[in-house]
């Protein structure tokens, strides 16, 4: 092994590791977010900013998804929020003096992290065929050129148009509409990424493909657990209200291959009690080995089976389907194969068992840890079929609870963007705009990769996001990209996938959350929907960064007017004016939606209905709810190889890198670390604080490597290892998905460790 870095970045490729923290948030993550808001917004912006965040009359979180409550804090934001929000806020610019001064090749050897730093664009850009440098173009121009490409297809599914969940109502609707009206169904989204398997999972058991609980069911849960995520770093506003719910007497298990410091202890911010003695959260800690969820709910499911007056009969009966069946498999769990597959103890899994029969109420919350494996859909049915045996859906402090990541992630879907469109969502479209959509199914976001580097795709379009930062299979996924005749970026910032461009490409500058947004008609708002199906306004406070910024529905407005012209049989022109316009729409195509402005208008928004959490009523092809039998699956892991998986730092969210610090796992001034167990690493030969390669392992026989990762020595669960995300991207093959969902399987990624130039694993 090399006991020196390798060569590089040096403050990306040699962090400094200290032992991990057991508590989260208090006084460091008050001085952390102030320091990081002055850094980038200054003084006085900083206080403007902030305390418009997730307030009634401000704007959303550009963060995460986490519902507000109806009282709201003065400071109703975590850590990572303020980031987010300083981060868009930024007072630092890019102007084409900058793309003049770093040709694209430049841009492609920076990291992300000094990308992201740069600040706001200001214009939109354009690389011309056989050019080295964006240079800056009117918007006319952009649009002209993004018709031209468009206009020159032999198809309209030759064009992909992606969308990020940051992406408002207004805006993925008309984008969905496009796309329709020009013919294509090809909208791959950030869902396709993390939470497509819950949908998948969801819309098969209970009939929606959403979360059943809201904010106040969390606070009156009597056992909540929590699967496969991080709160403290993913989504730290969570931590309230799991506090809360402690506070009423509820009781929290968590399941992860990693101890989460969020999880352990919550120093809440916002009261002084919190800040001095904090509250600890977990009452019992499954760490489980990566992949093993199905087998342990499945052990759990026959456990409650076998209990005497455990099962919730008259509402099985009453409201279910496939309960025998199911029974018959449950009873077919194995204690030593559950063992074997989850790493806990017997001991363990009674004392889950017992905390789940004492309660009455109990919610489930996952996230990608669940999602993002070959078996992840089976995984997400076991847990329904784990809340159904209790009657835990449709009643008050109980349900299925998908927390999901970017803060329109969920309304974006409800709005229509999606590549397998329901037929009953076109027909209202076609009722509404009077065109036939496509019905046919367009492209999710691996088989629109497959499409750009086979050929069959040649436009790329991104409203918003950093796509090839997000997605598997790394060297794939650019060498796709590079193959497109155009790939246009909607974007607040610099990212990665502006330097991976087609022949040519363009970046057009956006308004963000944060930003003032006027019309025609005057002062706008947008909407989004959070993880709990809450529908509310946002609305920017700020001076945009640039005055030739457009905002998001405008882009798609006047893209749709250069490219259809005349043959449009939608009147594009009034969605720009006012938004309100888009909203009457919205309102006669979406069901939950009717007189979505009047709603909208209540301060803090309007809840839409979830039938099976407001009726127990199931839309389910069977009109019931659905337990399910799949085969028990675990990854299978060869002697002297670990299982990866790929997660965030606490300076970051998604791809966006903020800082080069995850203070609550110990690690300062670089991102290329692994975390591996101190007795796994013992039998590898993995010194800590040595360097390795990181050599996955796939069936399709073709390893892909990820050099120069600083071992450390974690208390993650045997057999398992952690890496940051993006830069283990490169592990996972584009045809390694979970089934049904075509989720990639970033989450359970098989490795061995090499030297580099060396042949053999490590210990070998």
């Amino acid at each position: 092994m090399a006991s020196k870095p390798p060569t590089g970045d040096p403050v990306q490729d040699a962090p400094q590791v200290e032992a991990p923290k057991h508590a989260a948030a208090g006084l460091p993550a008050i001085g952390h977010t102030l320091l990081m808001a002055q850094q980038q917004m200054g003084l006085r912006r900083t206080a403007q900013t902030l305390l418009k965040v997730n307030q009634k009359d401000g704007f959303d979180c550009p963060g995460c998804a986490w519902p507000e409550g109806d009282k709201r804090h003065t400071a109703e934001f975590c850590e990572n929020g303020a980031k987010a929000v300083a981060e868009e806020a930024t007072l630092r610019r890019v102007t084409p003096d900058f793309f003049a001064a770093h040709p694209v090749a430049d841009l492609a050897t920076r990291s992300g992290y000094w990308l992201g730093q740069q600040g706001r664009i200001t214009q939109p850009m354009y690389l011309p065929e056989g050019g080295e440098r964006y240079e800056a173009v009117t918007w006319e121009r952009a649009f002209e050129v993004i018709a031209e490409e468009l206009t020159a297809l032999g198809s309209p599914d030759e064009a992909l148009f992606y969308t990020s969940g940051r992406t408002s109502n207004e805006a993925a609707f008309l984008l969905q509409l496009f796309a329709r009206e020009f013919g294509t169904n090809n909208l791959p989204d950030c869902s396709n990424m993390c939470h497509e398997s819950s949908g998948s999972a969801l819309t098969e058991t209970i009939g929606v493909g959403k979360g059943s609980v809201s904010l106040e069911d969390l606070h009156q849960a009597d056992l909540i657990v929590v699967a496969g995520q991080n709160p403290g770093t993913n989504h730290p506003r969570m931590l309230s209200a799991l506090e809360k719910a402690k506070s009423a007497g509820a009781k929290i298990i968590s399941v992860n291959p990693l101890p989460e410091a969020g999880l352990e202890k919550f120093k809440n911010p916002q009261t002084p009690q919190g800040m001095i003695k904090g509250a600890a959260l977990t009452d019992l800690f499954l760490q489980i080995r990566i992949g093993g969820d199905q087998a342990l709910f499945r052990l759990l499911n026959k456990l409650i089976v076998e209990t005497e007056g455990a099962v919730d009969e008259l509402f099985v009966r009453e409201l279910t389907h496939g309960y025998e069946e199911f029974k018959a498999a449950a009873r077919e769990a194995d204690w030593d194969r559950t063992l074997a597959a989850t790493g806990l103890t017997r001991t363990e899994i009674e004392q889950a068992l017992a905390m789940v029969l004492a309660s009455r109420r109990t919610i489930v919350c996952w996230a990608m840890g669940l999602t993002q494996h070959k078996h992840a859909v089976p995984t997400i049915r076991e847990v329904v079929n784990f809340l159904l045996l209790r009657g835990n859906i449709g009643r008050p402090g109980a349900g299925v609870c998908p927390v999901r990541g970017h803060s329109n992630v969920q309304g974006d879907r409800t709005m229509g963007i999606f590549e397998r469109p329901a037929p009953a969502f076109l027909d209202a479209l076609e009722k509404e705009f009077g065109f036939a959509p496509p019905r046919h199914h367009g492209y999710d976001v691996v088989r629109s990769i497959e499409a750009l580097r086979d050929g069959r795709a040649k436009v790329f379009f991104a409203m918003g996001g950093n796509f090839v930062g997000a997605t598997p299979d790394t060297e794939v996924t650019e060498a796709a990209m590079r193959r497109a005749s155009l790939t246009v970026h909607v974007s607040t910032k610099l990212n990665r996938s502006h330097a991976v461009t087609g022949r040519r490409a363009l970046i057009l500058p956006t308004l963000g959350r944060t930003d003032k947004d006027v019309q025609k008609s005057g002062r706008q708002f947008v909407t989004v929907e959070d993880s709990m199906g809450m529908v509310h306004a946002s609305r920017g406070n700020l001076t945009p960064a640039s005055p030739h910024l457009l905002s998001e529905p405008a882009i798609v407005v006047r893209m749709a007017q250069a490219t259809l012209g005349a043959k449009s049989v939608v009147n594009w022109a009034e969605f720009e004016k006012d938004y309100a316009t888009v909203r009457d729409r919205i309102a006669r195509v979406v069901p939950g939606f009717e007189d979505f402005n009047a709603k909208v208008a209540h301060p803090g928004g309007f809840q839409l209905a979830h039938a099976p959490r407001d009726e127990r009523r199931f839309p389910t092809a069977t009109g019931k709810a659905n337990f399910t039998a799949a085969p028990v699956e675990a990854p299978e892991l060869p002697e002297g190889r670990l299982l990866l998986q790929t997660l965030r730092s606490h300076d970051q969210y998604n791809t966006t890198i903020y800082g080069l610090d995850d203070r609550y796992r110990g690690i300062k001034g670089g991102r290329r670390v692994v975390l591996v167990n101190p007795e796994d690493a013992r039998e590898l030969g993995l010194a800590d604080g040595s360097y390795t390669d990181l050599v996955g392992e796939w069936k399709d026989g073709v390893e892909r490597r990820a050099p120069g990762f600083r071992v450390v020595h974690y208390p993650t669960a045997r057999g398992c290892a952690a890496a940051y995300y993006p830069e283990t991207n490169v592990l996972v093959p584009l045809g390694a998905t979970a089934d049904v969902s075509n989720t990639p399987a970033s989450k359970s990624v098989i490795v061995r460790f090499e030297s580099a130039g060396r042949e053999g694993g490590v210990g070998e």
